[in-house]
């Protein structure tokens, strides 16, 4: 008999010798009590807060290049040229969105209009004007950036600028077609990608990456298995794409 079959086995004999009545499961006396060990006017200190692992990469990494993030609902993504940079809630953003993506999208923004523009309004750009070719050209940076972990699919924008990215070639420095638009955006691309392999960009946006692509390898053996907790979500785990 297992020594732990036998410990129950002889303290449930000698609780029903002593006449103790025993739990109906467990062979525990029901007068059994803890003591002083329980306080009900007990209030548990909260000493931390837990984050997202992949959150805290990337607020690091925002922290380190001078950048303060903010989460606010009344805004998408602004920053102000102080160095604050406001992003959306998690419940105001779309199921795939992430603050991951949302800030490389930001620190591509910086990276290709210029490094002075940390100190302008959303980048320099003009929230009701045309579309910047430099808009592009970050998008193209950005996926040079996925693409070196792989994750392009995942690193992808939000919004409508999503279809441009979508079509941007595998050699992200590469035209789409051979017009005037995107001779110029893939001027910009070159740049920002000679760029963001210089301070105050390097070493960190790339380590960010690299560990973003770990941290998934981590949890690969895990993603097959996953089920949301809640039953009307089929959608599958961002960490799959």
């Amino acid at each position: 008999m297992p020594d732990t079959a036998c410990t129950l086995g002889t303290r449930g004999a000698r609780c029903f010798i002593e006449g103790v009545s025993l739990h109906g499961k467990q062979a525990i006396p029901v007068s059994m009590e803890p003591g002083d060990k329980h306080d009900k006017n007990y209030e548990r200190p909260i000493a931390s807060r837990y984050v997202d692992p992949c959150e805290l990469i990337w607020l690091s990494t925002a922290r380190r290049l001078g950048l303060h993030i903010r989460r606010s609902p009344l805004v998408f993504s602004a920053t102000d040229g102080s160095g604050r940079l406001q992003l959306s809630t998690r419940d105001d953003l779309d199921p795939d969105d992430s603050l991951a993506q949302m800030l490389l999208h930001e620190i591509c923004h910086w990276c290709t209009n210029g490094l002075e523009t940390m100190n302008d309004r959303d980048w320099g750009f003009e929230l009701d004007g045309p579309t910047d070719p430099r808009e592009h050209g970050a998008l193209r940076l950005q996926a040079w950036l996925a693409d070196q972990v792989g994750l392009r699919t995942m690193f992808g924008p939000t919004g409508i600028y999503r279809q441009y990215y979508n079509q941007i070639p595998s050699d992200p420095t590469l035209p789409i077609d051979d017009g005037e638009w995107e001779d110029t955006v893939c001027a910009f691309a070159q740049e920002a990608i000679l760029r963001i392999q210089q301070p105050p960009w390097n070493p960190h946006v790339l380590e960010a990456m690299h560990t973003t692509a770990r941290l998934r390898a981590l949890i690969g053996p895990y993603v097959d298995d996953y089920a949301s907790e809640h039953e009307d979500d089929l959608l599958p785990s961002l960490w799959e794409v």
